[in-house]
């Protein structure tokens, strides 16, 4: 499972902690973290970021994702990338996008939000591992039966798309109890404390979204990084508000948890609710006051934009010295 080494002599310098599981020695990496494959926010400079920072870097396609948007993206990430994400609805609309994700040869391939398993075969034909979001334990059972290589236990605290199911440490406890793959642990983990304690209970690694998606390398805009700092954990709220304005066809069983604005809490009040037009408009201009801000519970634990590996070695550096205190 996990292991924290710490072997200290008194008087002696304080050594390096390492933080790593079976799982992130067998891939290779150097802290068993990997950046959730955000839209909108996970590109290939914070995926580069997070590689080199000794985690495993992905690139994300959300709702506009497309062939020319992952191969920008990919261009920007440099020789190679480790992971790409991609949403079941925006792969099946896209033509050649699962195509172009696999030529990129990455080490995995995330697809999540869909009951589709059609994807799994070609990819892992290719020599690449599968990855898939799960909310209970019927999903865990599905993902496997269908060849998925690693689950990711998704708790309804995390930021953006996610079904509203099951909170992440009873969710761990449920999928770890079944599962004969990998599994990692994603939704609230933004301190050193909720890393160790995913770690502790079992999970192969964590997969981070809130806590990077302020990173200096993510695509986030400048007003979306500055609502998240001013925000605290008590201001998100989980709705499907935004995809229905926009007419965008997520699966209703996925609201997303995003920053409480002026869109949000009207929209119960049909006398209040803004226009898609006046939504659409602030999208443009990035106007965090009306566009959607995907964000966690955790996002009270961004307080400043700093470098993805800043953000990832305090995080383990913590949660080792957590570990190896018990």
């Amino acid at each position: 499972m996990m292991e924290a080494a710490l072997s200290w002599e008194k008087g002696a310098p304080m050594p390096e902690l390492e933080l790593s599981t079976p799982w992130s020695q067998d891939m290779g990496l150097r802290v068993p973290v990997v950046n959730a494959p955000m839209g909108g926010a996970a590109g290939g400079r914070l995926a580069r970021a997070v590689s080199a920072a000794g985690g495993l870097g992905m690139i994300g396609m959300g709702s506009a994702g497309s062939v020319e948007a992952l191969r920008r993206e990919l261009a920007a990430a440099g020789d190679s990338v480790d992971g790409i994400g991609l949403v079941d609805w925006v792969r099946q609309r896209e033509n050649g996008l699962l195509e172009t994700a696999i030529a990129a040869r990455p080490r995995i391939i995330s697809v999540s939000f869909g009951t589709d398993f059609s994807w799994v075969s070609p990819v892992r034909a290719a020599g690449i591992r599968t990855v898939t979001q799960v909310y209970d334990a019927p999903g865990a059972h599905r993902a496997q039966d269908a060849g998925i290589d690693i689950l990711v236990a998704r708790g309804n605290e995390g930021g953006g798309h996610g079904a509203d199911r099951m909170a992440l440490m009873p969710l761990l406890d449920a999928v770890l109890e079944i599962a004969t793959v990998p599994v990692l642990a994603a939704g609230g983990i933004g301190s050193g404390r909720t890393l160790a304690a995913v770690l502790a209970a079992g999970a192969a690694g964590a997969w981070l979204g809130t806590c990077l998606a302020a990173a200096e390398e993510s695509l986030l805009p400048e007003p979306a990084r500055l609502a998240m700092l001013a925000a605290d954990s008590t201001g998100t709220v989980l709705t499907t508000s935004f995809d229905e304005a926009l007419d965008l066809p997520w699966p209703p069983i996925y609201p997303a948890r995003v920053l409480r604005n002026e869109f949000t809490d009207p929209w119960l009040d049909d006398d209040q609710r803004p226009s898609p037009e006046r939504l659409r408009a602030a999208i443009a201009a990035d106007d965090p006051r009306l566009a959607p801000v995907d964000a966690g519970q955790g996002v009270g634990l961004v307080t400043h934009i700093e470098p993805a590996a800043d953000i990832i070695d305090r995080l383990c550096t913590s949660a080792a010295a957590l570990l190896a205190e018990h």
